[in-house]
């Protein structure tokens, strides 16, 4: 329920810059480089710092999110002139604002922007990306998976479900805060939500306050 909820299941749209968010998830950065070759964007922004260091989110990896990805891009035959790279960002707002400003610094105005995520993080990158740029038009691209589908071995699915709380829930709260675009959630999207919280995956969740 909450899977299906979170995946949006958009349609990429070509655009001037695509913006591949960091993650722990390299999978992403291969979708990207798909998506370039495929001729949807000319210039990839990596962006995400040495995010998560000590919780359940953290990667292992001792360079940022950003390089990580730009390697695996280099590797699947994206030319290193066509990649960006913002290695600050430490959450979904910063990777949008800082793309943004470092887009800026270089002299690059983009009509249309494409995300390039992981499939559950479709709906929150979307609700921060209008907020943090909300004059430019973007679309959002994933991978078609289930979440069976979805986990590894690494990523098993008691934490990506433990991921996926943390991830609705910040929805309506930074909704509330302002911090991104408020989303409707469905009763039975809440009464999932609860069941799983009963059940005690409570691991990526905060304060309500």
């Amino acid at each position: 329920m909450i899977w299906n909820y979170l995946v949006l299941g958009h349609r990429p749209l070509r655009a001037d810059v695509m913006l591949a968010l960091g993650t722990n998830d390299v999978r992403v950065a291969h979708h990207a480089a798909e998506l370039y070759h495929d001729g949807f964007a000319p210039t990839i922004v990596c962006t995400g710092g040495v995010a998560h260091l000590h919780d359940m989110l953290a990667t292992g990896w001792t360079e940022p999110e950003a390089v990580v990805f730009a390697d695996v891009l280099k590797e699947r035959g994206v030319p290193g002139d066509r990649i960006l790279l913002e290695t600050e960002a430490q959450n979904t707002s910063q990777n949008v604002s800082l793309s943004r400003r470092l887009l800026g610094e270089r002299g690059i105005t983009p009509r249309n922007v494409l995300l390039a995520v992981k499939p559950f993080m479709q709906r929150r990158a979307m609700a921060s990306f209008a907020v943090e740029w909300p004059e430019v038009p973007v679309s959002v691209s994933s991978w078609e998976c289930t979440f069976d589908e979805y986990c590894t071995a690494e990523l098993d699915p008691e934490k990506i479900t433990n991921i996926m709380m943390g991830d609705l829930q910040r929805i309506w709260i930074y909704g509330r805060k302002g911090w991104s675009a408020a989303q409707r959630i469905p009763d039975e999207v809440r009464e999932a939500f609860e069941c799983l919280r009963a059940a005690g995956f409570t691991r990526h969740l905060i304060a309500e306050g």
